[in-house]
């Protein structure tokens, strides 16, 4: 039979965890709509809230040697937001400028 001293660690344990992930939660989305609250009022004041990167689309064609080759489409600007998440469809450009290649679907 159980020591109840156990089952009541454990039931400690899984409430802490419990308000840990839904304090991470809360603090996650506050995050993300202030992110978003600040990129809406650089939009309505012309502040630097887009941008662009030059991106570079490939195709990866896998050959009949098992080999795959690499063929480049023309370099395109992208538009990105300055900020944390993406928002209203764009990515935000610190990803873009580490992501400049972007592989495209077959």
């Amino acid at each position: 039979m159980p020591d109840t001293h156990e089952i009541t660690g454990r039931r400690f344990l899984g409430l802490l965890l419990l308000r840990t992930l839904l304090a991470l939660a809360i603090a996650v989305a506050l995050v993300y709509a202030a992110d978003a609250a600040v990129l809406r009022y650089r939009a309505a004041t012309n502040r630097n809230a887009f941008s662009t990167v030059t991106v570079r689309p490939y195709y990866a064609v896998p050959r009949k040697d098992k080999k795959i080759e690499y063929m480049y489409d023309d370099p395109r600007d992208e538009t990105c937001v300055n900020s944390l998440f993406p928002h209203m469809g764009d990515s935000p450009c610190w990803y873009l400028r580490g992501h400049k290649d972007e592989q495209l679907p077959d």
